[in-house]
């Protein structure tokens, strides 16, 4: 077990201003909540520097082959989850480009695991089972933990280190082990929660958001996005497929029709804005997009 205070933790203290929230009504409730979870994105807002170097190196390896992997327990671990499972319907990369692993696998995403956190060894080795630097591999790994001390986290931190690989912690407390191990360390002091401990509440929210940061930024870097438009977008529903219809309008200043019937002879949502701007066929304007990079501003430059 570790041997680190817990009580020290200040995201383990008692919140002085919630302390009697249990005795107000439940709107004066909810507004102590929400008054509370106000000074998440300050918290947030002084990592800023850091986000943006993790976002920078880790499009750069990705660019060489690279993945981005998250590793956590608990709420954390499920955050980590949930950021890169949302990465291929939004942006069409692979799920192998990113990856959440939580202790106590899968199962542990609906039902609590909490005894899986403790074990050094377990991360480093599911870290290694997800073929994390696999052949050379330069990938990058985010280490998620509230208290930057889960000893899951940890070890599986320790491996990437010690293969020379990226190592990033995001935490919500200064000065942890998980900062101490990580090459780039992302901490916004959340403080209290409101209720003592739970670190499902502010904590959990600040790592969303520079998980939204981190994922969305690198998907910018790396071509994903035009603008401000999803033109990686995979129309495969209805409401998909009218985004992806309004995108190509939108981008291409065409008309809906239009925009339906390049998205028909394209099959993606880039290419029929290539198509269209460009004035090229489907198979041109694949070729275009491909000596660009993927980059629909570069192929249209």
């Amino acid at each position: 077990m570790n041997d680190l205070n817990l009580a020290t933790l200040s995201t383990e203290s008692r919140n002085p201003r919630t302390t009697h929230i249990d005795q107000l009504s439940t709107l004066e409730m909810v507004q102590v909540i929400n008054q509370e979870d106000r000074t998440v994105p300050e918290a947030v807002a002084t990592e800023l520097p850091q986000i943006a170097r993790a976002i920078d190196e880790v499009a750069a390896r990705f660019a060489k082959g690279g993945r981005l992997l998250y590793i956590g327990a608990g709420t954390s671990g499920r955050l980590g989850v949930l950021d890169a499972s949302e990465c291929p319907p939004t942006f069409s990369v692979p799920p192998t480009l990113v990856q959440g692993l939580i202790a106590g696998g899968d199962l542990a995403l609906r039902k609590s695991s909490e005894k899986s956190e403790d074990s050094r060894e377990q991360g480093a080795a599911d870290l290694l089972a997800a073929g994390f630097g696999q052949n050379g591999a330069p990938d990058t790994l985010v280490g998620i933990a509230a208290s930057g001390r889960t000893p899951y986290v940890i070890g599986a931190m320790e491996q990437s280190k010690k293969m020379g690989l990226l190592t990033v912690s995001l935490t919500c407390v200064t000065g942890s082990q998980m900062a101490a191990i990580a090459d780039i360390a992302i901490a916004p002091v959340t403080g209290p929660e409101i209720v003592t401990g739970s670190t499902r509440l502010k904590a959990g929210t600040a790592t969303k958001l520079v998980l939204n940061m981190l994922s969305t930024g690198v998907m910018i870097r790396t071509g994903a996005v035009y603008g401000n438009l999803m033109v990686n977008v995979q129309p495969t529903n209805e409401k998909l497929v009218d985004r992806a219809q309004r995108i190509i309008a939108d981008a291409a200043g065409v008309d809906r029709p239009t925009a339906a019937r390049l998205l028909d002879e394209a099959g993606s949502v880039k290419v029929a804005i290539a198509m269209q701007k460009l004035g090229l066929d489907r198979k041109a304007a694949e070729e275009k997009l491909t000596a660009a990079g993927g980059s629909l501003a570069r192929a249209l430059a």
